[in-house]
């Protein structure tokens, strides 16, 4: 048979998807794959059921059904501070994993270079490569995960077409300040690069961080493209409900790659989704408030435990020092993790670029029981030390 393409020639199975699978074999509490344990509102639910009777059960409109776009709009435009148009502003995509890989596809040609924050999300890079364009990496700094001025403008200065930023930022949990997206969009303005956001955290920003919105920033909505999904924020990561925000000119590219590459999104999900994207400001408060709760359980057994760890400013993540384990490598350690003490997470070495493999990844988008479960097995590390 002839060869296969060489686009995905040094790809491996995903990481995080991989400690899920080992987990799976063991038993163990996942705390490696960012999905929670835990029910959407029962609001949705009763949508749902209701839609499974009455329909709509064929295609939507391809770019997103009129009434999701609508609510989602008048969602975004309130919490971004804009005026979003929901005909020309919107595409509903497949999960935000397709919003960021239509909008990549939309803005870059081959041979074209793209920014990319280290540590990443490990989607990130791959894009990159699928796209045909070669990633610029900036290291972000432990334990701020800030990063240094000049290595980004070098890296601007080598006239990529695209930066990508997750603000709040998976695996690190950081929360970009008003400085450094300010600076970051001066440099976007001044070089002429797209800046294309995954921002699906940005109702789990822990106090006194603030989330500001990229294309919110003056001269920014032009030349931003936000990429998020509902799965965080309404707890429904298996709907795979996602959208891309951008310009008219810009979404008018979008449409076509999203139409090439998945027809649309699911139609009743859509529907009964929009009851979620209509939930009141209270609903968000509280979604803060629970996940507060969530992220100081587990924070507090981390620190029973002897462990050394960065606090994260906003999203569900925390990366966990193992230096002093003196473990063979980090995938090692998980995989020691799973097998002897129940607790799955992930390898940090899958999110930097740089030689580092001391930090492991737990999420806490879990059940107060299963995160006091997951704890009280990690506490056993403290033997350890």
């Amino acid at each position: 048979m002839p060869n296969i393409g060489n686009r995905t020639e040094g790809f491996t199975e995903s990481v995080i998807r991989e400690m899920t699978r080992i987990s799976l074999k063991y038993g163990a509490i996942n705390l490696s794959q960012g999905f929670p344990d835990f029910d959407p509102p029962r609001e949705l639910l009763d949508e749902l059921s209701r839609i499974a009777l009455s329909g709509p059960h064929q295609y939507a409109v391809t770019w997103g059904a009129p009434n999701f776009r609508r609510a989602l709009a008048e969602k975004q435009s309130r919490f971004m501070g804009l005026e979003i148009n929901p005909d020309e502003n919107i595409v509903v995509t497949c999960g935000s994993t397709e919003a960021m890989m239509a909008s990549m596809m939309t803005v870059c040609n081959p041979g074209d270079k793209v920014i990319v924050f280290s540590p990443f999300y490990e989607n990130y890079v791959a894009d990159t490569i699928l796209t045909g364009a070669e990633p610029i990496h900036v290291s972000l700094t432990p334990p701020d995960f800030s990063f240094n001025e000049e290595e980004l403008k070098a890296a601007f200065s080598q006239k990529p077409k695209a930066l990508i930023l997750c603000n709040p930022s998976n695996p690190s949990g950081k929360v970009f300040t008003i400085e450094e997206l300010k600076l970051i969009a001066k440099l976007a303005v001044e070089h002429d690069c797209f800046v294309i956001t995954d921002e699906v955290y940005e109702h789990i920003v822990y106090h006194p961080n603030k989330h500001t919105y990229m294309a919110s920033l003056p001269g920014m909505f032009e030349r931003t493209i936000c990429c998020s999904s509902l799965s965080k924020t309404y707890s429904i990561t298996g709907w795979r409900l996602g959208y891309v925000i951008a310009s008219k000119e810009v979404i008018n590219g979008v449409k076509k790659v999203h139409d090439f590459l998945t027809v649309g999104a699911a139609s009743p999900l859509q529907e009964a989704a929009v009851t979620g994207l209509k939930m009141p400001e209270d609903y968000y408060n509280d979604l803060l408030k629970i996940y507060s709760a969530k992220r100081e359980v587990f924070l507090n057994f981390l620190t029973d435990a002897g462990l050394e760890f960065i606090p994260p400013q906003g999203a569900y993540y925390v990366l966990v020092d193992i230096s002093r384990f003196n473990a063979e490598n980090d995938t090692e350690f998980c995989k020691w993790l799973i097998k002897d003490l129940g607790v799955a997470a992930v390898p940090g070495s899958s999110f930097f670029r740089e030689d580092i493999n001391s930090y492991i990844r737990f999420h806490f988008a879990k059940k107060e029981d299963t995160l006091i479960e997951a704890g009280k097995r990690l506490l056993k590390l403290k033997e350890l030390t």
